[in-house]
């Protein structure tokens, strides 16, 4: 497989076009590439309102178990988490039962938020892959679904 070149030449990649890792990254960088073009001036980033998100549907979450559902380094959320409370977006908690645990709710500005974005974030993600047909992209959804359980680390 070839890939285009940004000087709109080609170079020869071998065994590493076929790379599932290669791919996926690829695929992530083009999603990332779509959406800061068409969103970027709306300052909310993929990975913020995924973490809005779920602290909405899972009011008293705790941050721990955020990160390891999430796939975010513990040190990456606890800034996240500092931003979105900065922002008064969530709310942090320690429990008295466990003193080194946080939990996350989403603030009434915050769901405001999530209710605004998930308008315009979820018509972005019903376009992604559009072009593949809705068979493909669903297919594509649930191998995507299937390597992400298969390659668990529980």
């Amino acid at each position: 497989m070839d890939v285009p070149h940004s000087s709109s030449s080609t170079i020869t990649l071998g065994r590493l076009a076929t790379d599932i890792g290669f791919l996926l990254r690829l695929a992530q960088v083009k999603v990332y590439e779509r959406y800061f073009r068409e969103y970027g001036d709306r300052h909310v980033k993929p990975g913020e309102f995924s973490v809005l998100w779920a602290i909405a549907h899972n009011p008293g979450v705790r941050q721990n178990v955020l990160c390891q559902e999430l796939i975010i380094k513990r040190s990456h959320m606890t800034k996240l988490v500092r931003s979105l409370e900065d922002r008064e977006l969530v709310s942090r908690r320690v429990p008295d039962d466990d003193r080194r645990g946080v939990e996350l709710t989403i603030t009434e500005k915050g769901q405001s938020a999530v209710d605004e974005i998930a308008s315009w974030f979820f018509t972005f993600e019903d376009c992604l892959g559009a072009r593949m047909g809705s068979s493909d992209r669903d297919e594509l959804k649930a191998h995507l679904l299937k390597f992400i359980t298969s390659e668990s680390t529980d």
